[in-house]
């Protein structure tokens, strides 16, 4: 059975310790299993807050962030990719005071627009450090998902294919592929292929609409992915994540061009995905028993 999340910047860009606790509540009141929280100035998130909160409201919890240009674990620099290690396995124990589950995202590289490839020298870097991060996750029973983004955010990871390659690569058990229909529907020729493809290394699934708005009023074929995870027996967490200008403010508004407020009512929005979450996964689950009896 998959756990169902929400990214908290639904509710908010920040991680106040009221902040949290009004994420936490809202999330956990609406059903959601999990709450999956984004934040790169880890010295300043406060765990015990987030943690009294997270079992108060019986609310499990994931992680994901982007690495920064100078925390480049991609790069040739030594330096910068000193700095992204060390950001990662302080990263690693922060999921793990938290008891989180995941810890995802663009990981491997910075979270940035390239001006040039990557290089295979840059790539080795990445695997190698991404290695020894697994190895410290691992003991704390930590999943890492390596997020598939989009050409705009990475020039490392933006298929599938190349993620599987990476991840095989890495050949760590608790280094996973992260999916996200919103980058799929950018990058991916087929989606639906694109999951079947990563079978039993999906380790963690975003949902999202192409416009980062309501589920169902853009264009992507919700039916065709989620039949297509029925088919790889996916049971990781589904987590949906959407972005308003209306909330996120910058800097993340310029980073990810968040120009237009999609939605101002964070709950609805919520509540509806959650919803339309369970009917696809229904959905899905009775067309493959059709498929059998038939």
């Amino acid at each position: 059975m998959n756990k169902l999340g929400l990214h908290a910047f639904v509710w908010t860009p920040h991680w106040t310790p009221d902040d949290a606790a009004k994420a936490i509540e809202a999330t956990a009141a609406l059903g959601y299993d999990l709450i999956e929280v984004s934040t790169m100035d880890l010295a300043a998130f406060d765990v015990a807050s987030t943690l009294r909160e997270l079992e108060r409201n019986r609310l499990g919890v994931t992680m994901s962030f982007g690495l920064t240009a100078g925390m480049d674990i991609s790069s040739e620099d030594a330096d910068c990719v000193r700095r992204g290690e060390a950001h990662l396995l302080d990263a690693v124990s922060l999921a793990r005071d938290l008891g989180a589950t995941h810890v995802c995202g663009i990981l491997y590289s910075a979270f940035r627009k390239y001006e040039t490839p990557t290089t295979e020298a840059g790539l080795r870097n990445s695997v190698a450090v991404m290695r020894k991060v697994a190895g410290k996750a691992q003991a704390s029973g930590i999943t890492l998902g390596m997020e598939v983004v989009n050409r705009y955010e990475s020039n490392v990871l933006n298929t599938a294919r190349q993620a599987i390659a990476y991840v095989r690569r890495v050949d760590m058990p608790n280094v996973k592929l992260h999916l996200d229909c919103y980058h799929m529907n950018i990058e991916e020729a087929d989606p639906a292929e694109a999951i079947r493809e990563a079978g039993s290394l999906l380790g963690y699934f975003h949902t999202g609409e192409s416009h980062r708005g309501y589920l169902g009023s853009g264009s992507i074929a919700f039916s065709r992915i989620f039949r297509a995870l029925n088919q790889i027996a996916y049971e990781g967490p589904i987590t949906f994540e959407s972005f308003s200008s209306a909330v996120v403010g910058q800097p993340l508004e310029g980073i990810l061009g968040i120009w237009r407020d999609l939605w101002t009512d964070g709950y609805d929005l919520a509540a509806h995905a959650r919803a339309f979450t369970e009917v696809q996964i229904k959905s899905a689950r009775e067309a493959a028993a059709l498929r059998v009896s038939s």
